[in-house]
């Protein structure tokens, strides 16, 4: 369904850019200013973390609580809208940002263009599935525009079962083991891929190769990467076969895969 997405990247042949929390380099990350300046920068998608409130709102925010964004530490899931909006999140990032608030998933979705499309990262677990449901629904957005993604299998095989016209990927990060031995392994991928009926398979771009990448292809499975900020490291994802490529520089990395 991907395929019929009037996106830049997917009109070429080539990896989707993916601003990783918006243009987050240039703006507060999970922010309105940065989502808006990804658009701006030509991304083909945007990706946000979002958590869900105590009183069953979905707000974009990385961490479980706001010490790394704001002056104040609140926990998302003991707030209330209300009072996490309270909180600046532009701060921090540069004096032209002082005012900014946390948005809701409502408020990013309204940015996303015709073609464009969002990768929503589900932070907390299954619990959130009904409320994003309704959310993309309100949004207007069309089913091939939202894409959602999780370290958290069950909240994968959650959307799997109550929607699975939307498109999902499965993410993890890779350590070496004391023996040497990279973890998770293709095998053990592929294995959740298939238990949790996940479409892709999302990492970070450490410890993994053409090799790994190609048996995750030739199982059916999309293959994405995070994230890229290095226009070489970029350009050889896009050799590997990756489906998007998602970094923190959306202008530069377009520029450079277009050279």
């Amino acid at each position: 369904m991907a395929a019929l997405v009037l996106t830049v990247g997917a009109a070429h042949g080539e990896p989707l850019i993916v601003a990783h929390r918006g243009a987050s380099r240039d703006a507060p990350e999970n922010t309105l200013p940065a989502f808006r300046l990804a658009w701006e920068q030509k991304a083909d998608a945007i990706e946000g973390d979002f958590h869900l409130t105590r009183d069953g709102h979905i707000v974009c925010l990385h961490d479980r609580d706001t010490a790394k964004v704001a002056e104040e530490k609140l926990v998302a899931r003991e707030s209330s809208l209300a009072e996490l909006r309270k909180l600046d999140v532009g701060r921090s990032h540069a004096p032209e940002f002082v005012g900014t608030r946390i948005p809701t998933i409502a408020e990013v979705f309204a940015t996303v263009p015709e073609g464009g499309k969002i990768f929503v990262e589900v932070k907390c677990g299954p619990e959130m599935i009904p409320a994003l449901l309704r959310e993309v629904k309100e949004s207007g957005l069309r089913t091939h525009q939202v894409v959602v993604i999780s370290f958290d299998a069950a909240v994968i095989k959650t959307l799997e079962k109550k929607a699975p016209r939307f498109e999902t990927a499965w993410l993890s990060s890779f350590r070496k083991t004391k023996d040497g031995a990279i973890s998770p392994s293709s095998e053990k991928v592929l294995e959740t891929l298939r238990a949790i009926g996940a479409d892709g398979f999302s990492s970070s771009q450490d410890r993994i190769d053409q090799a790994f990448i190609r048996e995750i292809q030739n199982a059916g499975f999309h293959y994405h990467v995070w994230t890229v900020d290095h226009g070489e490291t970029a350009k050889r994802f896009r050799q590997w076969g990756a489906r998007s490529i998602t970094t923190n520089l959306p202008g530069p990395i377009r520029q450079k895969l277009s050279e």
